[in-house]
């Protein structure tokens, strides 16, 4: 397991012993709040909240690092990518302009620009770490077999328990494409110019994909021989009744969820304007 990450582990934690239904349940209505909120209040809420429940899960960073790194990245450039196609997005929402320094030509930054990609910077920072801890804590048998209990296809539930159980898999094969690319003298470390190593990477795709179509196959032809999807029904080795800490948090989420979208549409406007 060294060197993966998003893969799961098995941990003693209170995170870890929940129903994967209910690290669903969470999961999904946290991304909602967050997605529809633009509230800096609420969002820095559920930030500092999603921090605290990601330590409780012991998650190391050796499992998340490598890809938190590529979400900051795509972020930033997410994030420059508004101010360029919009640089006046912050005034039309907040209905003031403060300036606070000309670049070039239209493109002036002003505190209201910089206010609304905070919050869509807190948004990503807050759906993060609950993705993480999703993924981490969640043994994918469990996870299907939690779905199929809640009355969800065991064929959709196979789907979501597969997905989840390849991230390893599919991860190794990349590490191995790319040694292979780096023996044939690629140079993908950070030795390489930026765009150097971004266009090597990109050479990776092709046999990636072509290497998950066959391991899609060989799935496919497996679960067919054994009559996969014969039944309307199917038991589970790995099933996991719901108990009294399952139904607090999923108590608790709903709770926190209508909490916050009341303080956020409170006046009507998901936006939280501390400028008027």
């Amino acid at each position: 397991m060294r060197g993966r990450v998003l893969s799961f582990e098995e941990k003693d934690t209170w995170i870890h012993r929940l129903c994967g239904v209910t690290k669903l349940i969470f999961f999904l209505l946290w991304s909602i709040t967050a997605m529809l909120t633009y509230d800096t209040r609420v969002l820095a809420v559920m930030l500092a909240v999603s921090l605290v429940i990601y330590a409780m899960s012991r998650t190391e960073w050796r499992q998340v690092g490598a890809v938190f790194k590529f979400v900051m990245f795509f972020l930033m450039v997410n994030l420059i990518a508004i101010f360029f196609f919009s640089p006046d997005q912050g005034t039309k929402i907040y209905g003031t302009d403060t300036p606070l320094v000309h670049l070039f030509g239209r493109y002036t930054l002003n505190r209201e620009q910089l206010f609304y990609e905070l919050n869509v910077m807190l948004k990503y920072l807050t759906i993060i770490p609950s993705v993480f801890m999703f993924i981490v804590t969640t043994n994918p048998s469990e996870f299907a077999a939690s779905l199929a209990r809640i009355g969800i296809s065991y064929k959709i539930g196979y789907s979501l328990a597969i997905a989840l159980r390849y991230i390893p898999d599919v991860q190794d094969d990349f590490r191995k494409i790319r040694n292979a690319e780096e023996a044939r003298g690629i140079e993908m470390s950070k030795k390489a110019s930026l765009s150097s190593r971004i266009r090597n990477m990109a050479a990776i795709i092709f046999p990636l994909i072509f290497s998950s179509m066959d391991r899609i196959d060989v799935i496919s032809n497996a679960m067919e021989l054994r009559g996969f999807t014969k039944h309307k029904k199917r038991t589970w080795y790995m099933a996991r009744p719901l108990v009294r800490a399952d139904y607090a948090v999923i108590l608790a989420s709903i709770l926190f969820t209508v909490a916050a979208l009341a303080v956020t549409f409170a006046d009507g406007n998901r936006f939280w304007n501390p400028f008027t």
